[in-house]
């Protein structure tokens, strides 16, 4: 293996954490991968990563090799790049909350990769947070707003989001005509990813926004389940407008409050700070913000 090789796979198995896992990705033996950083840390005369039976680390000097090794990387990529012929190509890593991927991005994914393909693109979906570097995703996208100052955040647009019950659900409890009247009623939980706690319901009054919890009798990590809760009579619930917007059309699922909706919900892009952006990740973000400048949120 090669210098550059070395480089790229020493980069690999610290963003990964994984000696098995870098192997993977770039599809040579862990024999191969080990041997190849053992003499590496010989040349440099440094010892640049930690070992233990379930997680590789760096040392003090193997991140700051890493961080060094990162940038050098990503310049000779785009300088081949442009080289080459500037055509992007290569694996793209994203991930996306699946009814958003479905709604939203599949539609349009034809013609983006009809203009580019030497591009080939690994989708995963989830509502947990991901450790971009960690799981060797490229971009994450998310609804809400991250406050982790180790990604770079382009934002994508604003989310509608709307209170919603089942008509049997209503039947049994009544319908609120004011934000006092939901005394009485009671909410899907839905647990945060970030804090494991349950969100409060939100709803606008005269400019301000006031958070409300109700009684809940069952609750959910996972958009989708809860939004089967919802259909099923459990209680009230938010979400996006987008998720609903056929069984409101259809009556199945009514509008509660519409008259203090709640806030509406930044959507964005998420990616490490310490990666040039490649010519890849460039066009796909590009992409989303053309999917979404034309899209009904």
């Amino acid at each position: 293996m090669d210098h550059l090789q070395s480089l790229r796979l020493f980069v690999r198995v610290v963003e990964r954490g994984s000696f098995t896992a870098a192997a993977g990705d770039l599809d040579i033996p862990r024999s191969t991968a080990t041997e190849a950083i053992r003499a590496l840390e010989a040349r440099l005369g440094a010892r640049l990563l930690q070992r233990t039976t379930r997680h590789v680390a760096p040392t003090i000097d193997g991140q700051a090799y890493y961080e060094r090794c990162t940038a050098i990387l990503a310049e000779l990529d785009d300088a081949e790049a442009v080289l080459r012929d500037g055509e992007p190509h290569g694996q793209l890593r994203i991930d996306a909350p699946g009814l958003l991927t479905r709604t939203f991005i599949l539609p349009g994914l034809p013609d983006f990769l009809a203009l580019y393909p030497r591009l080939h693109l690994h989708i995963g979906q989830g509502d947990r947070l991901v450790d971009l570097v960690r799981e060797g995703v490229d971009c994450a996208i998310r609804v809400g707003e991250p406050a982790d100052s180790g990604l770079i955040l382009r934002r994508l647009g604003t989310i509608r989001e709307v209170t919603v019950a089942s008509p049997a659900y209503l039947a049994r409890h009544g319908v609120p005509a004011t934000i006092a009247a939901l005394s009485g009623h009671v909410m899907v939980g839905f647990l945060s990813s970030l804090t494991g706690g349950v969100l409060p319901l939100e709803f606008t009054e005269e400019g301000a926004v006031r958070e409300v919890t109700l009684p809940m009798r069952v609750s959910a990590n996972h958009s989708d389940t809860t939004a089967d809760l919802v259909r099923r009579g459990f209680g009230l619930a938010q979400a996006p407008r987008y998720r609903f917007a056929e069984e409101l059309a259809a009556g199945t699922l009514v509008e509660v409050l519409p008259a203090h909706p709640p806030t509406p919900t930044p959507l964005c892009a998420l990616y490490p700070h310490n990666r040039a952006l490649s010519p890849r990740l460039r066009v796909f973000l590009d992409f989303l913000v053309r999917i979404f400048a034309d899209a009904s949120l």
